[in-house]
């Protein structure tokens, strides 16, 4: 039942049709239901009680799939995140020696450039 809380049914009832959410429908049997009670139709008080438990069942049926989607999204996402902390020191040392390693290697090279630049001008003075 996708997105059912939200969805617009038309259903067609003994009143002819009723259009709204579950829980909007759920009101207006609830209404005619009590109407109906009130008037000492059993009859059709029953009927329009039958009518709002469908969408009683629909609408709680809709709201308990949501929730298992919901629970299990949330368990995705702290799975994953649970995930990156592991993995994420490693990387970052890993990545973190390797910039050392780059670093010392360029200073190195420049450093080496310098001296023989050095070494250049004393031979040519």
């Amino acid at each position: 039942m996708a997105n059912a809380v939200n969805r617009v049914f038309d259903s067609a009832g003994p009143e002819g049709k009723v259009r709204g959410t579950p829980q909007q429908i759920i009101e207006k049997y609830m209404t005619f239901f009590r109407d109906s009670q009130l008037s000492g139709d059993r009859i059709a008080a029953e009927n329009f009680q039958q009518h709002a438990e469908h969408y009683i069942r629909l609408l709680s049926e809709a709201l308990k799939e949501q929730s298992e989607r919901k629970e299990q999204h949330e368990l995705q996402s702290a799975s994953r995140k649970s995930e990156k902390p592991e993995n994420l020191p490693e990387n970052v040392t890993h990545a973190k020696d390797t910039n050392k390693k780059l670093v010392n290697e360029a200073l190195a090279d420049q450093q080496g450039s310098e001296e023989e630049k050095l070494v250049h001008f004393k031979e040519d003075v």
